[in-house]
């Protein structure tokens, strides 16, 4: 099943509830939340008082990526304002196993997510305990920035890994995603996409509907 996860970072922050009504009746079954903390990533974005308060927008996937230092300090708070999902960069975590299961025990999901040139190695041992892998397709920090190529090869890789050991785990991608490379990425393996300029540029319902028929 493929899902489609709209990245606010994009969106008018001067109407963000009628944003995200938007994607939500247009089809997109997710919400990409990209918490920044100026430390890991230069840039500083959304925080909990926010997350809560479009909350009750949508009754969709919260997928809240933390970029931040040392995410498992925070765990509890994200799941209270309402994420359903949460990721947290392997870069980021001194104990990584220890936080996934921190986001586990509060009753959500854990995605891992790898910066571009970050091995897929660092996988090894903790893929099996995932429910989902997010791989950075640009270096994360910033909206609107080109896809890096390589990544592709690496989209495949993953799926190889993750199909080799039978596991049923999303593969999602995130960074310089558009409607003209968005099927390369589904025909590697990826099955969760997440796109920011691509979807809250111009005509916001028109946009989702074009990405969810390319990913039919």
């Amino acid at each position: 099943m493929n899902y489609l996860s709209p990245s606010i970072l994009s969106a008018d922050f001067s109407c963000l509830r009628e944003q995200i009504q938007l994607i939500d009746t247009a089809g997109a079954e997710y919400v990409h939340i990209d918490v920044m903390d100026g430390a890991f990533v230069p840039s500083i974005s959304f925080g909990m008082p926010v997350i809560q308060s479009i909350r009750c927008c949508t009754d969709k996937v919260f997928d809240v990526h933390l970029m931040v230092e040392e995410p498992i300090r925070y765990v509890k708070e994200f799941v209270d304002c309402g994420a359903d999902l949460i990721t947290v960069h392997a870069e980021a975590c001194v104990h990584l196993d220890r936080t996934i299961e921190a986001i586990q025990e509060k009753g959500v999901r854990a995605a891992v997510a790898l910066n571009p040139a970050t091995d897929l190695g660092v996988l090894k041992y903790i893929l099996p305990k995932l429910d989902m892998v997010l791989l950075m397709t640009v270096n994360p920090g910033f909206g609107g920035q080109k896809f890096i190529p390589y990544t592709l090869e690496k989209v495949r890789e993953l799926k190889h890994m993750v199909d080799n050991q039978g596991l049923s785990i999303d593969i999602e991608v995130d960074g310089g995603v558009t409607l003209s490379n968005v099927k390369e990425l589904l025909d590697a393996g990826a099955n969760v996409i997440v796109s920011g300029s691509s979807v809250f540029r111009g005509n916001v319902s028109e946009n989702v509907k074009n990405f969810l028929k390319l990913m039919e």
